[in-house]
């Protein structure tokens, strides 16, 4: 079946060809990983273990007593060597597990197969999913435990899968659909059995229409669960927009979805949850779009949590010599590292390397006022105006334009005329907002 589409969005180029087409491949087992403490929104880990000591796959090696977190475990079996700063996507150095692999992949003994998962209560599954330290993969990495912990008064009616994977370049959640169509869905019925949800969604773009046939059949059966054919536009994906798509219900300015009865989880969450569930395996992998026309051999990979970004493209060919950026994400929400130093997390959807003839640095324009960004917006703001306020410190007056309403996408930036960073000036007004607020 077909939906409406939503308000807004952009039609930038696909630019999958590169990838969509090929299985994931295992990425080889690094030799070395390096494990933030911080891969979440929220409170940070503390290690629970030391230099020196052996450790196992599967590991927990790091906790919070924060509800608003999620810990994290080791992705190889072996010596922790030290506790220091890595380099982080987001841009600040974290603290960090190093952990020298012995090579023999032993799993920790916790790690143990559900036969009777079916059986297990709400709660349980709530626990077992905070213990595995899952988090949302799409990018956002909100702790998944948290998100199925609504207060009493809010009902959950719908669980969406979020399977648009709108984003330019990755194609992870597409071949996740097409090699495990019923883990996504065994998740799913895990979720809608945690908040007690009746009703289920999978959102899927249009133009992969392999992955609606195989998320289909997955679904066969099931009267609960309906698979959602959406137009291919960006950002289809968004969480709102999705759930508008989906449901018809709009989330108030300022609020959340389960104001309006849903959760959203991503595609590589489900396979997450499943795996915790059934098998009691923690995240310590996920697939990732290693893509760009930086990249020697485009591939999909699971890689494990920990693993060096340099290490990973070298698996793919390594850059090639005229690589001008590289990103970790797609090329709307991601972001730009200064060099390929840091490790693959939880949140690594993507690693695009762009090459000196895609990008190049625009002069910054006085605005025009012709409104493009203000048709595209799929949250009905005025970017022009927030923009505005930020170029010349009014930060108070971008709060008056409802610049905390902005999901980032991009669009914005993406469609301006005069190349003004528009998304990267409503982050800063978003930030000073915030921390004002907590004072």
């Amino acid at each position: 079946m077909s939906f409406k589409t939503f308000k807004g969005g952009i039609h930038p180029g696909y630019f999958k060809s590169a990838t969509e087409g090929k299985p994931t491949v295992p990425a080889r087992p690094p030799s070395l990983v390096v494990i933030p403490m911080a891969q979440h929104i929220g409170a940070p880990c503390e290690p629970l273990v030391a230099a020196g000591d052996e450790v196992k796959m599967g590991q927990k090696i790091g906790d919070s007593k924060g509800f608003v977190s999620a810990p994290v475990h080791s992705s190889v079996s072996g010596k922790v060597v030290k506790i220091d700063s890595c380099n982080h996507p987001l841009g600040r150095p974290v603290q960090a597990v190093y952990i020298e692999s012995d090579g023999q992949d032993t799993w920790h003994g916790d790690v143990q197969p559900r036969p009777d998962y079916e059986k297990l209560t709400a709660e349980e599954i709530k626990k077992i999913i905070r213990e595995a330290g899952i988090v949302g993969m799409g990018g956002a990495t909100f702790p998944t435990h948290v998100k199925l912990s609504p207060p009493p008064e809010k009902k959950i009616e719908y669980v969406l899968v979020n399977a648009a994977e709108c984003e330019p370049y990755l194609t992870a959640d597409h071949r996740a659909m097409l090699e495990r169509p019923e883990d996504i869905v065994t998740g799913l019925r895990l979720v809608m059995k945690a908040v007690n949800a009746p009703r289920g969604f999978i959102g899927i773009e249009d133009n992969k229409p392999d992955a609606i046939l195989a998320m289909t059949k997955a679904v066969a059966g099931d009267s609960s669960i309906v698979v959602a054919t959406l137009h291919t536009k960006y950002p289809q994906g968004a969480e709102k927009q999705l759930i508008k798509v989906c449901t018809g219900r709009e989330v108030p300015s300022g609020g959340l979805p389960m104001d309006v009865g849903c959760v959203v989880q991503n595609v590589g969450t489900c396979i997450a949850i499943s795996d915790a569930v059934r098998f009691g395996k923690p995240l310590i992998e996920r697939i990732v779009t290693i893509t760009g026309s930086g990249i020697m051999e485009p591939k999909n990979m699971l890689v494990r949590v920990g693993t060096m970004i340099t290490e990973v493209v070298e698996q793919c060919g390594g850059f090639r010599p005229n690589i001008r950026k590289l990103i970790l994400g797609g090329p709307m929400m991601g972001l730009a590292q200064p060099g390929p130093d840091l490790p693959v997390i939880k949140g690594t959807s993507g690693i695009l390397c762009l090459t000196d003839a895609e990008v190049e640095l625009d002069e910054i324009r006085p605005c025009v006022k012709c409104a493009k960004c203000v048709d595209v917006c799929p949250v009905s703001i005025m970017p022009l105006f927030i923009g505005g306020s930020v170029e010349h410190g009014m930060y108070d007056k971008a709060e008056e334009f409802n610049a905390m309403d902005c999901i980032e996408c991009g669009c914005c930036t993406y469609i301006c005329p005069a190349k003004r960073p528009l998304v990267q000036w409503i982050r800063m007004a978003k930030g000073d907002i915030a921390a004002r607020r907590r004072k």
